[in-house]
């Protein structure tokens, strides 16, 4: 090929790559064009009255974190029971005092301990502990239950040969699992208490 022809053909590569970008550039624009036009109604949604943060003001009601002080929780047996309850307690109030009563919150609960990794000789090397707790929540003014539901928690821990180890090892089970009901339940309870007028 002559040098003619080789300055002719990358002039050529050149024109396509160039043409090439320039569709690239043409289909970003446009892709940008598309989000926004699908972005767009969310945000007008959050204007006046659309998007409201939880932990705001609600409607001259006081805050969500005033609302979680209002709710009584009744004790519950047990150790896992007053463990899960403490847990409530410190999140719906922060270590705060409680506010008068317009919530009280029931909750009873199942535990169950699941063996796994069993050996040949059935002695099983892992357990699982689990905490099933079921609530409900009623409005002290007129006694109705306005919510209700089941929330779960589990914890898997090694068996050993010390039996103190496996005390142990069961307790800080069902500590997580508690505390993983706990944090359920505040999350379901600060939903539902920020949609209440």
């Amino acid at each position: 090929m002559s040098l003619p022809e080789a300055l002719r053909a990358s002039g050529s590569v050149a024109d396509r790559i160039g043409e090439s970008s320039r569709m690239c550039s043409r289909r970003s624009v446009f892709r940008v064009m598309a989000v926004a036009v699908l972005i767009a109604p969310l945000v007008a949604a959050c204007g006046p009255g659309g998007f409201r943060p939880m932990y705001a003001d609600l409607n001259g009601t006081g805050s969500l974190s005033e609302r979680l002080a209002q709710v009584d929780i009744a004790p519950i047996p047990g150790r896992v029971g007053q463990q899960l309850r403490n847990e409530l307690i410190f999140q719906a109030r922060g270590g705060g005092n409680a506010l008068p009563p317009e919530y009280r919150l029931e909750i009873a609960i199942r535990e169950s301990v699941t063996s796994t990794l069993v050996q040949r000789s059935g002695d099983s090397r892992g357990q699982i502990y689990s905490l099933d707790a079921s609530f409900r929540l009623i409005h002290l003014k007129d006694k109705k239950v306005i919510l209700s539901g089941t929330s779960y928690g589990r914890a898997g821990f090694e068996r050993f040969d010390s039996i103190f180890s496996n005390v142990r090892a069961r307790r800080d089970a069902e500590d997580r699992a508690a505390g993983t009901v706990g944090n359920d339940l505040k999350s379901r309870l600060s939903a539902f208490l920020a949609t209440q007028a």
